[in-house]
């Protein structure tokens, strides 16, 4: 049979996006960032050990608007990442599979790590 002859698998444009297959691709996306944000967490902890003038510098560079707003991504990437984790946790028992259900919990995944995003860096900067 030549190559010509077979069928093609559908493609990403025969789909309709749905919440499933988004936070199916978010969850990966999470879990590089959340690599990359270990890298940085390395990089405080080595300043940390290197003295108080390294310290500072990094200490300068997590601390200003830029930091902070990639701490606020980290956390959220961490969090998205553990409650769809735990999403997958639910549909390996069996549980939640039926497309309501599935849609549901999407959205539960979602404000779950919004929440607890915001609800932790007001807890930083309440303790702070």
């Amino acid at each position: 049979m030549a190559s010509q002859d077979r069928p093609l698998s559908p493609h990403l444009q025969v789909y309709r996006w749905q919440m499933t297959m988004a936070l199916s691709i978010l969850h990966r996306i999470t879990g590089v960032g959340l690599g990359l944000g270990a890298l940085l967490l390395v990089w405080w902890l080595v300043a940390a050990a290197s003295g108080p003038a390294y310290f500072d510098l990094v200490n300068a560079v997590m601390t200003s608007w830029f930091g902070r707003l990639l701490m606020l991504g980290f956390a959220f990437a961490l969090f998205l990442h553990l409650c769809n984790g735990l999403r997958h946790l639910v549909w390996d028992a069996g549980y939640g599979l039926e497309i309501e259900s599935a849609r549901a919990g999407s959205w539960i995944v979602i404000v779950a790590a919004v929440v607890l995003t915001l609800a932790s860096f007001a807890l930083g900067y309440a303790v702070r």
